[in-house]
């Protein structure tokens, strides 16, 4: 075989040597998930009944208390009467218009999944602030998790775990974590050297440094990136809905199926309400704490 027969035929042997490593990966996924799914799945079924108790809790308790419950949250977080009004008037128009088991579906599996990121991501970035090793290691992985397509996490996880809660509240935490990671990491980066001289001066440890000094300082980046996660595991619950997780996203996904205009604004509106609500709440929340402890540093 001479040069240019050998060009002729690289192309062809290429995507031959693709697909068997298209195939092998496949079939060893697939093995994996036949093998081993059942037993990940267990794994997750205190969540799953935590979420499935929550869901209730908030659907089965009279709708009067869950408004005042929640509107107690806004203004303590927000401080703010106007906000607290508009959170109220979002409630009633959510129900009034029929979305109110929907929508307390949504804030469950939103507030487990935030939970969840937050329990996860802060040690995370915690780890990543202590090692410049371990932030070059978990860094690219946060790159592709903010970067690859939405749908596409949704194939390893119903691969796995099949149709779901437990694999869409995975699919949201993968897509919602990196923030209120990179931010812990920076926040406690940003933390003034000084400060740590002092801590240092006064013989604290690395424990009584991180928990009394660091983490204290770094509160409003973190809050900040609690933010982001809250916004961001919003954004995928129309993905989601993709996946059997129940909630606002289900009757947006019906109505884009079978063009319903209506069901479809309605729910999108009860979406970016519950949104707004959120934003304000922890962004107001966030900046409250970064002056208090701005005059306390005073």
């Amino acid at each position: 075989m001479n040069l240019s027969e050998l060009f002729l035929t690289f192309p062809e042997m290429s995507k031959e040597s693709l697909r068997m490593f298209r195939k092998s990966v496949d079939g060893a996924y697939r093995n994996f998930s036949r093998e081993y799914g059942d037993t990940i799945e267990a794994v997750f079924d205190p969540v799953l009944y935590f979420l499935v108790w929550f869901e209730k809790l908030l659907q089965n308790s009279p709708w009067p208390l869950i408004i005042l419950a929640i509107l107690i949250l806004v203004y303590l977080g927000s401080r703010s009467i106007y906000l607290t009004i508009g959170s109220l008037i979002a409630l009633l128009l959510i129900g009034y218009f029929g979305m109110w088991e929907d929508t307390m579906s949504t804030v469950s599996i939103i507030g487990v999944c935030t939970f969840m990121s937050i329990g996860l991501g802060i040690p995370i970035g915690i780890a990543m602030s202590n090692s410049d090793r371990a932030r070059a290691a978990i860094t690219p992985i946060l790159d592709v998790m903010q970067t690859m397509p939405s749908f596409v996490y949704l194939i390893p996880v119903v691969m796995l775990l099949g149709i779901g809660k437990i694999p869409g509240l995975l699919a949201v935490i993968i897509y919602a974590i990196p923030p209120i990671i990179r931010l812990t990491d920076l926040g406690i980066r940003e933390v003034d050297k000084e400060v740590l001289e002092a801590a240092d001066a006064f013989g604290a440890n690395k424990a009584q440094k991180l928990f009394r000094v660091q983490l204290p300082l770094a509160l409003p980046t973190i809050f900040a990136g609690i933010n982001q996660t809250i916004m961001m595991a919003l954004a995928m619950v129309v993905i989601a809905s993709m996946i059997g997780v129940k909630g606002l996203g289900q009757p947006v996904l019906k109505a884009i199926t079978n063009q319903y205009f209506t069901m479809g604004l309605l729910n999108g509106l009860a979406i970016v309400a519950l949104a707004i609500i959120f934003d304000r709440v922890s962004q107001s929340f966030g900046k409250r704490l970064q002056q208090h402890r701005s005059g306390s540093r005073e």
